[in-house]
């Protein structure tokens, strides 16, 4: 074992992060606010307990707290927080034409951002006393950067990027591909570029979304094959030191069996890892299910059950209860409503369950993306398939015809018996959704599904300027504005041969 991973590792797993109280967060945090001008609007000086100062800030949408926001993209100070900011990242979750831009002061950067990516290395070392991750590079995929427009000062970029762009450089000797290829902007030539800057190195851990993931891995083994003409597909064999996938962004479900093909090592390990532009909320801290929230971050966690009624803090929330996330951080994000849907397992650990404009209830049923993921992992597994990427929604009610689910799928394999993946699919969602269920019974057909061509959704992506980097299909919706026009798409294109 080399020297650099043991003095690394044995630094960070006595790092420790205190989860049970979020009240010096919470303190912190208005400290911050009262010097600056969201906290002279909403009277933060006059906040003593929490019930103050939820009376005083409403939960927010972005669109709401937008006019504080590009008060600061214009290079105002201490607008959101005590601080200028040079620093946005644009958040690419969704394909959402509209983009949103998240900033980052350093004090954000460092105690949020850096630091909980710290505390997940010392949360996976400890779990893994045989760990040799730093004797080779970390492979990162992340996405590019650009000047704002608004303000010759400000730079914007997927936070992938802007986390890169302000590493420490000693950082730069554990990581890949070289910066400038990580900060390229064309998503086709950067994969191809980091494709060729990784397939030689020694790489012992990967941080990305598992989407764009599976696309450098098939680049490499393309590279691999050029090499070896019977080289097999396994990453295990081009990289054998390789034991671990930080993988987020989207459901690890679905791509679970895909990844168990394409990396063979019985040492490989998978963690989930709960962050995203506004901030670096929780990871999978061991094997077992469940993300660990990190109360002392700098985020100031509230929960509103989406079945209506007031948010509660981390130590209110019930187990089971589907809660919609509120934040508030030293970025300046007030009462911010994230969007994202999380159910506690026990009262340190959560899951994402989904997002709060993601899911379809056209009918009453009531389906989130766990309950999707769920299905189509049954299905997959039953038939021998391999999912790639996946979309519903509704098809309305018709001149006295029923209505249904409309799926469009696509798969790395696919089923040996379309008929019974389509059976189990359904079957599997009347079992773990009781309102689906009982919607079937009575309002809907069964689920019609398309089998996309391969290529299809990164087709789709492509055309809408969003291909690479942190974004993502959207799973589910409660209308057709994805469906539509991805079905336009399997009309008119076929994938390149």
């Amino acid at each position: 074992m080399g020297v650099l991973h043991e003095a690394a590792a044995w630094f960070l797993r006595r790092r420790r992060t205190n989860v049970d109280d979020d009240t010096p967060t919470f303190l912190r945090l208005l400290e911050r606010g009262k010097r600056t001008a969201f906290g002279r609007d909403h009277g933060l000086t006059d906040v003593k307990s929490y019930a103050d100062f939820c009376k005083r800030v409403p939960i927010r949408s972005y669109e709401e707290l937008f006019p504080y926001i590009e008060r600061v993209m214009r290079g105002e100070k201490d607008v959101l927080a005590p601080a200028s900011v040079k620093w946005f990242s644009k958040s690419s979750g969704t394909t959402n034409d509209r983009s949103k831009f998240i900033p980052i002061p350093y004090e954000n950067l460092h105690r949020n951002h850096y630091a909980a990516g710290k505390d997940m290395i010392a949360a996976y070392l400890r779990s893994r006393p045989d760990s040799r991750v730093f004797d080779g590079k970390t492979l990162s995929i992340g996405g590019s950067h650009e000047i704002s427009r608004l303000n010759s000062a400000v730079r914007v970029g997927d936070v992938s990027a802007v986390l890169l762009q302000n590493l420490p450089f000693f950082y730069e000797w554990r990581r890949a591909p070289k910066r400038r290829i990580a900060l390229m902007g064309r998503w086709e030539e950067k994969i191809e570029a980091m494709a060729r800057d990784v397939y030689k190195q020694n790489i012992t851990a990967i941080v990305g979304v598992p989407t764009w993931t599976v696309v450098l891995i098939e680049k490499i083994f393309e590279l691999e094959k050029r090499d070896k003409q019977s080289a097999p597909r396994d990453l295990s064999r081009i990289w054998p030191n390789l034991e671990v996938f930080f993988h987020g962004g989207v459901s690890f479900t679905p791509y679970e069996n895909l990844f168990r093909e394409l990396i063979s090592s019985p040492r490989m390990s998978y963690r989930e890892v709960y962050n995203a532009s506004e901030g670096f909320f929780a990871f999978q801290d061991r094997p077992e299910r469940g993300m660990k929230l990190l109360l002392d971050r700098d985020v100031f966690f509230e929960f509103v059950p989406t079945s209506g009624g007031e948010a509660v803090r981390v130590h209110d929330a019930q187990i089971g209860t589907p809660y919609a996330v509120v934040i508030t951080t030293s970025g300046g994000l007030w009462r911010y409503a994230l969007g994202d849907v999380v159910k506690f397992i026990d009262r340190q650990r959560i899951v994402v369950v989904g997002r709060t404009k993601h899911f379809i209830n056209a009918f009453g049923e009531e389906v989130v993306v766990e309950n999707a993921d769920a299905a189509l992992a049954q299905a997959a597994q039953a038939t021998n398939a391999v999912v790639a990427d996946y979309t519903a929604g509704p098809v309305y009610f018709d001149r006295g015809e029923k209505g249904r689910h409309e799926w469009i799928v696509e798969f790395k394999r696919p089923p040996d018996d379309p008929d019974l993946f389509r059976s189990i699919l359904d079957r599997t969602l009347r079992k773990i959704n009781s309102d689906y269920d009982a919607k079937r019974e009575l309002a809907l057909d069964a689920p019609k599904i398309h089998f996309a061509p391969p290529g299809l959704f990164e087709e789709w992506l492509r055309r809408r300027g969003k291909l690479g980097g942190q974004n993502k299909v959207p799973r589910l919706s409660n209308d057709r504005q994805y469906l539509n026009p991805l079905l336009e798409l399997c009309d008119e294109w076929s994938p390149p041969t």
